[in-house]
Formats: C-alpha cells, structure tokens, sequence
C-alpha cells in the first residue's frame, strides 16, 4: 500500500477579494466613477478646500480603507466599494493635480499614466502569470490590482478631459464615445474576443463615461446638463451606490464562493508497506 501525505507550510484559506463580475459590478463602477468626478470638485471648489487638501484628506481615507481591505480575507461589499468611491476620487485628483496645478497637458499626462498602466500590467503578468481578478487572492495580487485601478482612474480621467478639449462637445454628447467604445469591447467579448484584455479595457472606459455623465448631470441647463451641481449628483449616486451594496451584501449575488489554498508544499514523503 502506498499513502501520499504532503506537509503544507504557512497555508492560508482565502476567498477571492474582488466581487463577480456582473451588472451589479458594472453599474457600481459607473455610480464610483461619476461620484470621484463630482464629489472632488464639490469638496475642492464648492466648499473650499483647495486641490491640495482635498488630495491629502481623500488619501488619507483611501489609506485606512485599504488597510481595512487587506486585513480581510474575502470579499466585502461594503469595504471594497468604499475604497473603489475613494480610489475614483483620488485617481481624479491625481490628474487634476498634473492638469491644474503643474500645468502639464493632458496628452503628456493621458501618455505617462498609460504607460505607467502597461508597466503595471506588465510586472504583474511577469510575477503571477495572470491578470485575472478571479484569481485575487494573495496580497501581492491584491496590491497590484488597487494599483491598477488607480491608475486607470487617472488614465481615464486624462483621456476623457482630453477628448472633450479635442472635441469641444457637450456634456450630454460627450457620454455617447465612451459608452459606444464599451459596446464595441462587449461586441468584440460576445465574438471570442479575451475576456481579461475585453474586461479591462471596459474598465477603462468606464471612466470616461462615469465623469461625462456627472458632467451632465451637475452642469447648468444653460450648458447642456440638467443643474443637479455637484452635491445633488454626488448624494444621488452615493445613496444609489449605498442601496445597491447594502442589497449585495443582504444576497451574496457577487461573490466569488471558490475557495483557494495558498501554501509552499514541502517534497511529499511515501511509506511503503
């Protein structure tokens, strides 16, 4: 009789960090989107605050939340949204600090951030031969997934006020390139196109959309948008976005239930008998 018996080592048990891909994820991700362009501009020019205090205080949160979000070992829809809304706001300061305060044009940021965005994508496909977020797992995967994300936040906040000083369009015109852009990736995805190059590329774009269409919305009638401001789209899409998480957490409708070990296994030992 042969019997195997391998000695794991430092075993973890954990749940993917990252929720299922659905249209809840989807609509989520636009509602962030939209509330890190208006909520910035309301806290830094409505109430005051400056560009550079609103970066420091909106970092600041994003650090504690993502110390919260790496402390746990499965997916959260409360904490890991929250630190998507600060991750949106911060990844459009970042290029609102660039554009506004260092003056730097938006085709010199929209090409730093992309390749900025290409290197991450880079080292990570080196490193664990994924770029998967079904397979978020371990905390150097989960670190470079939240930098990813805030990466493509600048880039698609760079790329998206880029195209609108390119085009001198409205903010109701401006939302139909970004959203025709998503339909040719999901187009290309129902095609065989590969589903992790269709998804993050729609997560880019995701970007543009959200901000034009908190554009739409705060502008002044006189200006194409409908004259909610900044603070009724910002309380809007933030009760929205509180409703549909506090909804899946009360379900679990997006979460990854797959279980994955971590180890380093040590040689299997054999008895022979």
């Amino acid at each position: 009789m042969t019997s195997t018996s391998p000695a794991v080592s430092r075993a973890r048990l954990m749940l993917n960090k990252v929720p299922e891909v659905t249209v809840y994820f989807w609509v989520i991700k636009i509602l962030c989107t939209t509330v890190g362009e208006s909520f910035a501009d309301y806290v830094n020019e409505t109430l005051g605050f400056g560009l550079t205090n609103t970066t420091l205080v909106f970092s600041a949160a994003l650090v504690a939340v993502l110390v919260a979000q790496f402390r746990l070992s499965r997916y959260v829809p409360g904490v890991y949204w929250l630190a998507v809304v600060l991750i949106s706001v911060v990844g459009t300061l970042l290029t609102d600090n660039l554009t506004d305060a260092r003056g730097v044009p938006l085709w010199i940021s929209s090409t730093v951030f992309a390749v900025l965005l290409a290197g991450v994508f880079g080292i990570w496909y080196a490193r664990e031969r994924t770029l998967s977020i079904h397979t978020i797992v371990t905390t150097p995967r989960e670190s470079f997934y939240w930098l990813t994300v805030l990466v493509t936040f600048a880039l698609g906040t760079a790329v998206g006020d880029w195209t609108l000083d390119l085009t001198g369009w409205s903010a109701g015109t401006s939302i139909l390139l970004p959203l025709g852009l998503i339909l040719a990736v999901l187009a290309a995805w129902r095609l065989g196109a590969g589903p992790v190059l269709s998804f993050w590329l729609a997560y880019i774009l995701t970007r543009p959309l959200g901000a034009n269409i908190g554009d739409f919305l705060s502008s002044p009638r006189s200006d194409g948008g409908l004259g909610l401001g900044t603070l009724g789209t910002s309380v809007l899409f933030l009760a929205t976005i509180l409703a549909v998480v506090v909804y899946l957490t009360i379900t679990d409708k997006d979460r990854t239930e797959a279980h994955h070990v971590l180890s380093t296994p040590e040689p299997a030992t054999e008895t022979r008998s």
